[in-house]
């Protein structure tokens, strides 16, 4: 079984680096300057203990990467790319298909997924992970790298999510097969949707931060329960006990910066996933016919960010906090 880690940023790369470290068989895929980073002069692979080289054959795209029906594809790319990139997967694939692990953020790659290949995995990514120049990625936990829970979309367990699970915990990860894994993707998105404040607003800490947030999550809350869409879980809420536990510490020269979100708003990516987070959110809101103002502003500041090349920082969160009363207002005039 060949692991092909089809978007070698953050989690992606650091995944591929770890596969790689204990001995499975890996290919990266990789756009632009990162793919000829990697291709030019290996992979950069930093923890807080380790410094490496790491030398993975890496393509720009699945044509290059020559799929065959034993690889299995890890989707590790944003959400927002879900589609191009798996178009160009059908094109580069055998006629029979190749199993999609969908590690990424949000509840709809995996729908898209199932349109165009029979096998689709959800997987629930937890891992301290950062990568903001070409051909470097970097892992802040120690004891553990961070966990992978796999599981078969809509819902099971089969054996090759077993093999998967099996194969990744012997890479420095935590990976348990799970039944119900859109449950756990579900919880992990109320957790994604506070991703804007970071990147909207900079850091954490700032007057007015804790608020922004809990007005996002909560109303994140009262809409995915309103649609009556299951979605608590324990373990995936526990973020401040999961980084003491993996011994997460900042790395040298590279302090650990927030999450996807504020990474591509950082690198100016150009886009950003907040329409399949905040967005999911908002869908589910107008389906029902009822608000969801602070997830709905998270969406459009961001877009504007990415649109304008905005690096966060932009607004406070007392800035945002007062537009959010004024979308409110004129919500409840409606």
């Amino acid at each position: 079984m060949r692991f092909v880690i089809y978007g070698a940023g953050a989690v992606g790369g650091v995944l591929g680096a770890r596969l790689h470290q204990s001995g499975h068989d890996v290919m990266l895929i990789a756009r632009g300057a990162h793919h000829d980073a990697i291709a030019r002069d290996g992979l950069r692979f930093y923890t807080p203990d380790e410094r490496t080289v790491l030398r993975i054959p890496v393509a720009p795209d699945p044509a290059g990467a020559g799929i065959s029906g034993d690889d299995v594809v890890i989707l590790a790319t944003k959400a927002q790319d879900t589609w191009a990139a798996l178009l160009a997967l059908r094109a580069a694939a055998p006629a029979g298909g190749v199993p999609v692990v969908c590690m990424q953020n949000g509840v709809e790659n995996e729908r898209v997924a199932l349109r165009l290949f029979a096998d689709v995995y959800g997987s629930v990514v937890m891992a301290p992970t950062l990568h903001i120049e070409p051909g470097l990625v970097l892992a802040y936990a120690t004891a553990t790298t961070g966990t992978l829970d796999v599981g078969r979309y809509p819902s099971g367990v089969d054996e090759r999510c077993v093999a998967i699970c099996e194969a990744i915990e012997r890479s420095r990860f935590g990976a348990v097969p799970r039944e119900d894994i859109m449950r756990l993707k579900y919880a992990k998105l109320v957790l994604n949707v506070n991703n804007a404040v970071s990147a909207i607003c900079g850091t954490e800490g700032l007057p007015g931060a804790a608020e922004l947030s809990e007005r996002v999550r909560t109303e994140a809350v009262a809409v995915l329960d309103a649609a009556g869409i299951p979605h608590q879980d324990d373990d995936v809420l526990a973020v401040r006990g999961r980084w003491e536990s993996w011994g997460v510490r900042d790395i040298e020269g590279y302090p650990r910066g927030g999450g996807s979100t504020w990474q591509s708003l950082s690198r100016r990516a150009g886009a950003v996933e907040t329409d399949f987070l905040n967005g999911e959110i908002v869908l589910e809101a107008r389906r029902l016919g009822i608000p969801a103002p602070a997830n709905e502003l998270m969406q459009t500041l961001t877009a504007e960010m990415a649109r304008d090349g905005r690096t966060p920082g932009w607004l406070t969160p007392s800035e945002v906090l007062g537009r959010l009363e004024q979308v409110s207002t004129r919500a409840r005039a409606r």
